[in-house]
């Protein structure tokens, strides 16, 4: 489906082929306003950190970020944005619009979901669940929309000021651990009248890189093989084993990693073997991940997948389906927005850790047994330039959203250095100064930033120029997914109607607390020897 927020702004002309017509700012005017913005973000901190450890409290896994996604749009409304719920047919889904008058349509993303099985408390240098084998925010995805929503209000308030035509929209990314929401976004052609994405993701540093990035892109697949029930000690005889199936799938594929290239990476857990011994499983899937750092060696991938698939259900006489339930495509980002981006994370640099900060981070290195400790950086990152030797890794669905529209993403410091990632020591940061501070810097650059492309839109055509004669020259973007595909949103069910009622219990009460770490009773920074 089309949205309908783009549907009613279809007259917008597509901005990456004109100039827009509007007042002319010199440098020196622009600067002033850049200032400015960086100053309002500095004056909005307490509701960044308020918006912050909300979020971490609620802790909700992908499709079930439902506390999260009705605070945070209660708080767009209420600054005059018009909300748009459940796009592409994902219910916790939505984008907020606020437009001033003709001008660049910019989008500003972050993703909103947790890790599985990573409660922990905040502040605390060593596991310490809050919930025990709850979810939890260890990969920190409770910061990036609080900083979008910090730095558009800043330059919202400039913009009516000063009358600078231009269209906001925020937008969060769903299930982003499951990459199951942004390639909906793209097919149901929720990008088509944006000139420019930015997106923020949590780091370690303040940073942004163009080209094409490490990692990978990957497909999401589901088999679910169908056989015959028997009586595993009577009749087994005339069962046909659909478990046998999945893990002979499961055997041929593992025999053909001999054979990947090492760029390649692919990864399964079965999500139904069966119901109890004594019952010959009429029913049992697999669920894998194919990863690689192109998409024809995706794509290679699937079809060798679905080919084992078959030979499995051939072996044992049992019929196979499959379901994809996320993509990503291979990340490319826009040279113009980055090195204009990076220009002003020149300007704001790292935050002032404090000593506090310091002895939290190197704590926790040390009990994770990290080869950093350090503790938090204390120097700017360079401007990340395109991979000229393919490395593999993890995958972002905003990948298919870089390949629709202009796409950077920002990656701020509020998180410590050298972790594992989704993991409970990943969630240590996320509700203290550390976070709070990297969400305030992060949010001065990308406040920035979208005032230098509302102020000098011949940086959209130039954005625009790199994208069609460079980025899209040789390679373009295929969906790995199709219009009868629908997002898996029944994923984490289970789990969140497991967990919510004790995760309740731990919500932030902002009217009586004046910080997370506060509510819980926790002495800042929490390391072993006190």
């Amino acid at each position: 489906m089309k949205s309908k927020l783009l549907i009613m702004s279809a007259a917008l002309i597509f901005c990456s082929q004109i100039t827009f017509a509007q007042k002319k700012y010199s440098q020196k005017q622009i600067d002033a306003l850049k200032a400015e913005v960086s100053q309002l973000v500095q004056e909005n901190h307490k509701m960044s950190q308020v918006m912050v450890d909300k979020i971490f409290s609620f802790a909700e896994l992908g499709f079930h970020e439902v506390e999260s996604s009705k605070y945070l749009t209660s708080i767009l409304e209420e600054n005059g944005f018009t909300i748009e719920k459940g796009v592409s047919g994902i219910p916790t889904a939505w984008f907020a619009t606020w437009k001033n008058g003709e001008g660049p349509v910019i989008a500003l993303g972050s993703d909103v979901d947790c890790i599985p099985k990573a409660s922990q408390f905040p502040g605390v240098a060593y596991h310490k669940p809050m919930v025990e084998g709850a979810p939890g925010h260890g990969e920190g995805h409770n910061a990036g929309i609080p900083l979008n929503i910090t730095a558009a209000l800043a330059v919202k308030k400039i913009m009516e000021r000063e009358k600078i035509g231009g269209t906001l929209i925020l937008w969060p990314g769903i299930a982003e651990e499951l990459v199951a929401a942004k390639a909906w976004y793209t097919r149901d052609g929720l990008f088509d009248n944006v000139d420019l994405c930015i997106f923020t993701h949590v780091g370690n540093n303040l940073g942004v890189s163009w080209g094409q990035s490490s990692g990978t892109g990957l497909i999401s697949v589901e088999y679910t093989f169908s056989g015959e029930a028997a009586h595993s000690a009577g009749s087994p005889w005339r069962g046909r084993s659909a478990l046998d199936a999945a893990e002979l799938m499961n055997i041929g594929w593992n025999y053909k990693r001999e054979h990947l290239h090492p760029l390649k990476r692919s990864h399964s857990i079965f999500t139904d073997g069966g119901d109890q011994p004594n019952v010959v499983p009429s029913k049992a899937s697999i669920w894998y991940y194919f990863r690689d750092v192109t998409y024809e060696g995706i794509m290679e991938m699937y079809e060798t997948a679905n080919k084992m698939a078959e030979g499995a259900a051939l072996m044992t006489e049992t019929e196979v389906s499959s379901k994809i339930l996320g993509t990503a495509w291979p990340r490319h980002f826009n040279k113009v927005i980055a090195e204009q981006m990076y220009q002003n994370i020149l300007k704001v640099g790292l935050p002032q850790w404090s000593e506090e900060d310091q002895m939290l981070a190197k704590a926790v290195q040390e009990e994770v047994g990290s080869s950093r400790e350090n503790g938090l950086p204390t120097k700017l990152d360079t401007l990340g330039l395109p991979v000229t030797q393919p490395v593999s890794g993890g995958s972002d669905d905003i990948g298919d959203v870089s390949w629709v529209v202009p796409t950077v993403t920002l990656r701020f410091p509020s998180n410590i250095p050298g972790l594992q990632g989704h993991h409970w020591s990943n969630a240590i940061a996320m509700a203290t100064p550390i976070a709070h501070k990297g969400v305030t810097q992060g949010a001065k650059a990308e406040a920035m930033t979208i005032l230098d492309f509302l102020l000098k839109p011949e940086l959209v055509d130039q954005a625009w120029d790199y994208f069609k004669n460079v980025q899209t020259k040789e390679t373009q973007y295929k969906p790995m997914i199709t219009a009868d595909d629908a997002p898996p949103i029944y994923l984490n069910t289970e789990i969140m109607n497991r967990f919510k009622p004790e995760l309740q219990k731990f919500y932030y009460d902002e009217t009586k607390f004046d910080t997370y770490l506060e509510q819980l009773g926790v002495k800042y920074p929490t390391v072993k020897r006190d």
